[in-house]
């Protein structure tokens, strides 16, 4: 028994000494970019999903909407860190080169696309259509904005 709590104990400080090497997932750039490009398309089939149910392309499904408003409350925390990586800059990838002229403005918008998101998902956690969809509005307004300064086509 003691063999196998010190064998357990001795992974378990390998594992600890090693998280330092595992800061972040990215072996490059490119590596970024293709994850924040991953993020970016499930943050877009949310967003879809809810503007056609508002736009009555599809039946109106509150229960729906909380669980893409859920969603995008965890999805829009994840693609920042992948715009900070060595390399990221000059890697592939749809943004206009103000981004990285900018990328304290970026951020901001960033921070401010994640809050956009928690305050959709604690509007559709009330259930009011008009709460939501205001929520919705605000939300999709600044994702546009950002792409209309820093994405490029």
């Amino acid at each position: 028994m003691k063999k196998n709590l010190l064998s357990i104990a001795l992974l378990c400080s390998g594992v600890m000494l090693s998280q330092p090497a595992l800061a972040n997932a990215f072996e490059n750039g490119e590596d970024a970019v293709t994850y924040r490009q991953a993020a970016f398309q499930m943050i877009r089939f949310n967003l879809v999903d809810i503007n056609e149910m508002f736009r009555g392309n599809v039946p109106y499904d509150v229960e729906r909407v909380q669980r893409r408003a859920e969603a995008l409350a965890t999805l829009t925390q994840l693609p920042w860190e992948a715009f900070t990586i060595p390399g990221a800059d000059h890697a592939s990838g749809k943004v206009k080169a103000a981004l990285w002229q900018n990328l304290d403005d970026f951020n901001q918008r960033g921070e401010k696309f994640a809050a956009d998101a928690a305050a959709l998902h604690e509007a559709a956690q009330g259930g009011e259509r008009r709460a939501i969809q205001g929520a919705f509005r605000e939300f999709a307004n600044n994702c546009k904005a950002c792409h209309d300064n820093y994405r490029a086509d």
